[in-house]
């Protein structure tokens, strides 16, 4: 450790193992996704910090990298907090394209604990059908109840399984998917699709049940997260793009969304 790199480790009473290291958890700050887990050890973190890009220690090579070097991915750090024992970091960025090798957005897709549902036309590929690529009729959507704040929890909480699940397809794409036949068949097949479900939703607006409506609107949100998934990108950028947006004028004024801005829709 020299004297260029130990100021940064000292002055936050950081604590690096036998080996000199201290691992680093990466989170996108916009959306609070977990993005991925490296190791630092003292030249990392002062280079991380003087240049505002994530520097890690390859324990493999037992060489310092950068970031986004080689992929183009890289992450321009925002801040760098470290636990209560003073052994973990946490390190808040900006994300460029996707954090891992594998394509995904983040290295945290695959589900261990059994959860996940997978089977065929649940969750697992958006409620479709193995055999048949058309939208799972729903007799009765859910309504709201005594635990409506729970629900809502539980259904933004959705968004973020499906766009894990769909990385997952993207990156290992079992036999049957609908997600990974939308998914190899790229921008064309997907937005194709878009635009038939953006069509189903007007015609069930103009002629059809509040109950079709919905089902209508969750089939095309669905393939725009499949078309957000395919560009390794997630539904908590939109989010976290809608939260830009929202302002709030006073407060018992209405809250809308900003007005787009006229002159950009002719933008090139």
């Amino acid at each position: 450790m020299t004297g260029t790199t130990e100021p940064a480790v000292s002055r936050a009473g950081l604590q690096l193992d036998a080996e000199g290291l201290i691992p680093a958890v990466v989170q996108e700050v916009d959306t609070g996704e977990v993005l991925m887990v490296a190791w630092m050890n003292a030249e990392a973190l002062a280079e991380t910090l003087r240049t505002r890009r994530t520097h890690f220690w390859s324990r493999s090579r037992q060489t310092l990298w950068r970031k986004g070097d080689t992929s183009g991915h890289r992450q321009h750090v925002a801040a760098v907090y470290a636990d209560c024992d003073r052994d973990t970091l946490l390190v808040l960025v900006r994300q460029e394209g996707v954090a891992c090798h594998t394509g995904s957005r983040t290295c945290f897709f695959a589900t261990v604990d059994g959860l996940a549902p997978e089977p065929a036309g649940g969750l697992g590929d958006g409620g479709k059908s193995q055999s048949d690529p058309r939208p799972v009729e729903r007799a009765e959507p859910p309504r709201p109840g005594p635990s409506e704040g729970r629900d809502w929890a539980e259904a933004t909480g959705i968004l973020d399984r499906l766009g894990r699940l769909i990385e997952a397809r993207k990156v290992a794409p079992p036999a049957g998917s609908y997600v990974a036949r939308l998914l190899a068949g790229g921008d064309a097949r997907i937005t194709k699709k878009i635009g038939e479900e953006a069509a189903e939703v007007i015609v069930a607006a103009v002629g059809e049940t509040p109950e079709r409506l919905v089902a209508e609107v969750a089939d095309l949100w669905f393939h725009t997260l499949v078309l957000l998934g395919g560009h390794g990108l997630s539904p908590r950028q939109v989010l976290a793009e809608l939260a830009r947006r929202h302002r709030v004028a006073a407060p018992t004024a209405a809250v809308e969304p900003d007005a787009p801005d006229p002159g950009a829709a002719s933008a090139p």
